[in-house]
């Protein structure tokens, strides 16, 4: 079981195939999502993994959480998620996962926060069709009409669908398709619509009704801070670069 990633959501904007068709993507932000703290099964009883992403203001977080990010030296995160995981898909403190954690053509749940709905009735909370629009139905065409029964049991039963608060709930959309990633931008573009409003905090991870591609990363793909291989490639070019004008030099 591989840990998943927090990310922002940024919008929607669509992605055009080689054919000339297009795809509808929700672009999710993964800014520096790091491992903050590891739960082990020794110790705390269960395996888990917990990571941070977002700058918060120093202001806006408590001496508490700040102990918390001094004990595990990293920076300060505004968004704390914590993920259950294999015993060999725990990852050290401090490291930081990229977007390619996902590859493309993968299914994955993405999770949220509704977008809140305030007080609804019970047409638009349920879908209720509504009382008939004709004669005999006095300026009550969309109550949700009779609640409860007679003297027995005399009562309205709990979870009864009337109205009430809409919205603001957790939600899971399962089976998501990831489109594609980007590492250097810090994107994951996933197919279809993602719960939440712009701006909002989701969790990503694997789904649990399809099976995990081959070419996953396991336990999770690290994004590289100090690059050596792409400076050992710059210095290499520069190299070449300055022989080459020696040598015209020469000639």
């Amino acid at each position: 079981m591989r840990t998943g990633l927090v990310a922002q959501k940024l919008g929607m904007t669509r992605v055009f195939a080689g054919d000339g068709s297009h795809v509808p993507v929700t672009v999710l932000k993964v800014e520096e999502c790091c491992v903050v703290a590891v739960r082990r099964a020794d110790s705390e009883g269960y395996n888990a993994v917990q990571l941070g992403s977002g700058k918060p203001k120093a202001k806006n977080t408590t001496n508490a959480m700040r102990g918390h990010f001094a004990k595990s030296k990293v920076e300060l995160k505004r968004k704390l998620v914590e993920f259950r995981v294999s015993d060999d898909g725990l990852l050290d403190v401090g490291a930081e996962i990229a977007p390619s954690h996902f590859v493309s053509g993968q299914y994955v749940d993405v999770t949220g926060e509704s977008i809140g709905k305030g007080f609804a009735g019970a047409m638009k909370r349920h879908g209720f069709a509504g009382l008939r629009a004709t004669h005999g139905v006095s300026i009550s065409h969309r109550s949700h009409g009779s609640t409860g029964q007679c003297q027995d049991p005399g009562k309205v039963f709990k979870g009864k669908k009337m109205a009430g608060h809409m919205g603001a709930n957790q939600v899971t959309s399962q089976n998501l398709v990831v489109v594609e990633t980007d590492d250097d931008n810090g994107l994951i573009l996933v197919k279809g619509a993602v719960p939440g409003s712009k701006g909002g905090w989701v969790t990503i991870k694997d789904a649990v009704k399809k099976a995990l591609p081959e070419d996953a990363p396991f336990p999770a793909a690290l994004k590289d801070r100090d690059a050596p291989v792409e400076s050992a490639a710059l210095e290499g070019e520069q190299a070449s670069i300055g022989e080459a004008t020696e040598e015209e030099k020469k000639d």
